[in-house]
């Protein structure tokens, strides 16, 4: 579904313009870069990591328990800043689902809260710059992101699903190219549940790992089958553009015969 181009203000003589551009377009943007900068600065990385999650899974399972309104709130909200911040972690923190609410919970609560979280770096970055950056691009750059919007919704899931492509990566190209916020919340929704699902699994099993005191990492996750099976899905959900040009052609082809 195809996003109506920005509106252009009209100059003095009646002709239109680009948009122009105001710092005050990039207090959402500058807001996360600060945060994620913070982050960084008082070490609260340290805090996301599997050992952390190791040494307290005992404190973490208890609190779930006593808490079942407001551990998952607070589970959602953890995980929607880490993601709208680009901060790493978002594997292990997939994974913390699974081993505090199970397969099914814990796969709805990944999901939910990254799409919150990917929506709002989406929204900072399309009105910080966006609608500019589109607005002063080259035909070839212009002529991509009008192709991204009338395929959208594949283009979308293809990226959500491929493991190839950084989530956060994933997060701002759309919107440099346009996309409605419709579009890439529903693709965003969608397009991750297979890969989320795989790791809140992996998730749920954790306690037994735990207790045996095997060893685990988080990259012995995505072995050559998963990957295999999310690149099919990727490939799948392109489909749709294939179909689109491939009939597009043969009706130009009956237009001018040979």
């Amino acid at each position: 579904m195809a996003e109506s181009k920005a509106p252009k203000s009209p100059s003095p003589d009646g002709s239109s313009r680009a948009p122009v551009f105001s710092p005050a377009r990039l207090i959402p943007l500058a807001i996360l870069v600060v945060a994620a900068t913070a982050f960084f600065a008082f070490d609260l990385d340290e805090v996301i990591t599997f050992e952390a999650l190791k040494e307290n899974h005992d404190a973490l399972q208890r609190f779930v328990a006593d808490n079942p309104f407001w551990a998952p709130l607070i589970f959602m909200l953890i995980y929607a800043v880490s993601v709208a911040l680009s901060l790493p972690g978002g594997a292990l923190l997939s994974i913390t689902g699974g081993f505090l609410f199970g397969t099914l919970y814990g796969s709805l609560l990944v999901v939910v809260a990254a799409t919150v979280g990917a929506v709002v770096i989406f929204l900072a970055a399309k009105t910080a710059l966006g609608d500019v950056l589109r607005a002063r691009a080259g035909p070839w750059v212009q002529k991509m992101s009008a192709g991204f919007q009338e395929n959208a919704l594949s283009y979308m899931l293809f990226l959500r699903l491929i493991p190839v492509f950084p989530f956060f990566v994933v997060n701002l190209v759309p919107a440099f190219l346009g996309v409605g916020l419709g579009v890439y919340t529903l693709g965003t929704f969608i397009g991750i549940i297979p890969g989320a699902f795989v790791f809140v699994s992996v998730g749920t099993g954790l306690g037994s790992i735990f207790a045996s005191g095997e060893d685990f990492t988080i990259g012995s996750i995505l072995t050559p089958e998963i990957i295999i099976a999310l690149v099919g899905l990727a490939v799948l959900s392109l489909l749709p553009v294939v179909y689109k040009k491939v009939k597009a052609r043969r009706g130009l082809s009956r237009k001018n015969p040979d």
